[in-house]
């Protein structure tokens, strides 16, 4: 049975999607299986692996207000990941779902079938917390937290956590935080320095060892239509990512032995 991590964070250009595509193909090329849901109305994510919204015709949208199978959604990529893409369409769901039954748990009701097929399930979350959203932290395990080391860095961050809370306590006990990443990183920077230890003094043992650092590569990648680890495999973008997939892998390898 696939482990479900969303990557969350209702503060937008923190790296989500970077997060969510590079270290879900980066975890694929280690030979596990990977399914990804782009849960976002823009789309990047399905675009960023080579695909065209415009020519989607089964999306995540279909399973949201259950007028597609599951298993027809789905769409395999070259990147050794699978893929439920999203599109325009997924915009106008919001106020679709206000009317339907457990409008909060579509997705995850829509995904079980397909959860026995896969190691880990990767859902790239919305900028906002909405009913899309709320889907996506009741579909999960765990919740993947990126934080950019900026400013304003921890603004929002008490509210997405009160969110996961209130999901924990009403609609998904099991929900726990697995882990948040530190994003756009500049260790020459007195600023970034000082988010990393607010942010540690936050999450404790939380936060991954591996911080992403600012790399054009990462930036060109998307309109390439690939992962960083395919775009420019000698990259500090992809070597941060290979990092962290690893470091992920060890983080869940452990708790599974516990």
């Amino acid at each position: 049975m696939a482990k479900v991590v969303a990557v969350a964070n209702q503060k937008g250009g923190v790296g989500k999607t970077t997060t969510t595509v590079n270290l879900s193909a980066a975890v694929a090329a280690t030979g596990k299986r990977v399914l990804l849901i782009d849960l976002d109305p823009q789309g990047n994510t399905t675009s960023s692996f080579g695909l065209s919204k415009r020519q989607v015709t089964k999306s995540v949208y279909d399973i949201m207000i259950g007028e597609g199978e599951p298993a027809d959604c789905v769409q395999k990529t070259q990147y050794k990941c699978d893929i439920i893409p999203s599109n325009i369409q997924l915009s106008g769901a919001g106020i679709e779902l206000v009317a339907l039954p457990r409008r909060e748990a579509r997705l995850r009701e829509g995904i079980t079938p397909l959860l026995e097929q896969y190691d880990y399930v990767f859902i790239d979350c919305p900028p906002s917390l909405d009913l899309l959203t709320l889907n996506g932290l009741c579909a999960c395990d765990t919740v993947l937290v990126p934080i950019q080391c900026e400013y304003f860095a921890l603004e929002g961050l008490t509210e997405l956590m009160n969110t996961v809370r209130n999901v924990k306590k009403l609609y998904n006990p099991y929900i726990e935080v697995e882990g948040v990443l530190l994003t756009m990183y500049d260790g020459r920077l007195n600023l970034s320095l000082q988010v990393v230890q607010e942010v540690k003094k936050y999450f404790g043992d939380k936060v991954y060892k591996t911080a992403i650092p600012r790399n054009v590569r990462l930036s060109e990648a998307p309109s390439h239509g690939a992962p960083v680890n395919y775009y420019d495999p000698a990259s500090r973008g992809a070597f941060a990512y290979r990092d962290l997939a690893g470091e992920f892998l060890h983080n869940n390898q452990a708790s599974q032995a516990v």
